[in-house]
């Protein structure tokens, strides 16, 4: 049963969007486009053929992504795709009138990584408001439902046909400085849409459970989950083991250490191992959510 968005969700999509778009187009006029630098993706392939062929970027970004818009209709949602397509042409409107500077700096060095930066920001704005700037990823999605490679894979080789062909046609010093461009880019992206308190699920096996759970719930102020287990099966004693509960519950990176110091304090024999969780919501979670 879906649930349609209210008017407060899409004031903040509309914000979010708008706010990567003006990032954007701050990145490529002020940065990218002056000194002939490159990104991954839909939008390093729009530079490479404005670099390459002298059309204006605004119409060459409209163009290359309409088809990954039509595969987003059918590998997302119709929603998706028009928020998609609106962005896009937010972006090229953006381009065309919005008076941003012209040339911030020449300095290859700092070209590469600032405009991975506002790029970056831009497009996981983007991405938080429900749309995508680059269709990179769509494309990625419906390759890798037709081969073994994953999406993430998918895309990196896309982008080192795109740094070859830019290497040959403009030049491996600048290909190498837009790798730059693409890294810094791809890890704003990561931190804008999962933010500073990026989230850790640890799990911890230990004949002091109940002791622990106490700790987490009452000092911690941690939600818990508790699966049935056993512990034992020792190589040496493989027959003697005993039930235990195992205690999973989730914190940020910034809480992780101390749990281990107050865990081992307990139970210097706990077992605990983490995991990486991209996005986490609800529960005792929701609040400290935070956009």
């Amino acid at each position: 049963m879906s649930t349609a968005p209210t008017a407060k969700s899409i004031i903040t999509d509309t914000i979010y969007t708008i706010a990567g778009i003006l990032f954007c187009g701050f990145a490529l006029k002020s940065f990218l486009i002056p000194n002939a630098f490159f990104d991954g993706g839909v939008t390093g392939i729009s530079l490479l053929i404005h670099e390459l062929y002298h059309v204006n970027i605004a119409y060459v970004i409209i163009l290359a992504n309409i088809p990954f818009v039509v595969m987003g209709m059918f590998q997302v949602n119709k929603t998706f795709a028009v928020r998609t397509f609106l962005a896009i042409i937010g972006l090229a409107l953006c381009l065309l009138y919005i008076p941003y500077p012209d040339k911030i700096t020449s300095d290859k060095l700092l070209v590469s990584i600032f405009g991975g930066v506002f790029m970056g920001t831009g497009i996981g704005l983007a991405i938080r408001g429900g749309c995508a700037l680059d269709g990179i990823e769509v494309l990625a999605l419906y390759t890798g439902k037709r081969i073994s490679f994953t999406i993430s894979e998918i895309i990196l080789g896309i982008n080192i046909v795109i740094f070859l062909i830019a290497a040959f046609e403009v030049g491996f010093t600048t290909s190498l400085y837009s790798i730059i461009t693409y890294f810094t880019a791809s890890r704003m992206i990561n931190f804008v849409i999962e933010g500073l308190e990026e989230y850790t699920g640890v799990t911890i096996i230990s004949g002091q459970n109940q002791a622990i759970k106490e700790m987490l719930v009452m000092q911690l102020g941690r939600g818990i989950t508790i699966y049935k287990g056993e512990r034992g099966f020792l190589k040496e004693t493989f027959d003697v083991h005993h039930p235990v509960d195992i205690v999973f519950t989730v914190v940020t990176r910034l809480e992780l250490r101390r749990l281990k110091d107050m865990v081992h304090e307990i139970d210097p024999k706990a077992f605990i191992f983490t995991s990486i969780i991209k996005e986490a919501a609800g529960g005792v979670l929701k609040r400290r959510a935070r956009h």
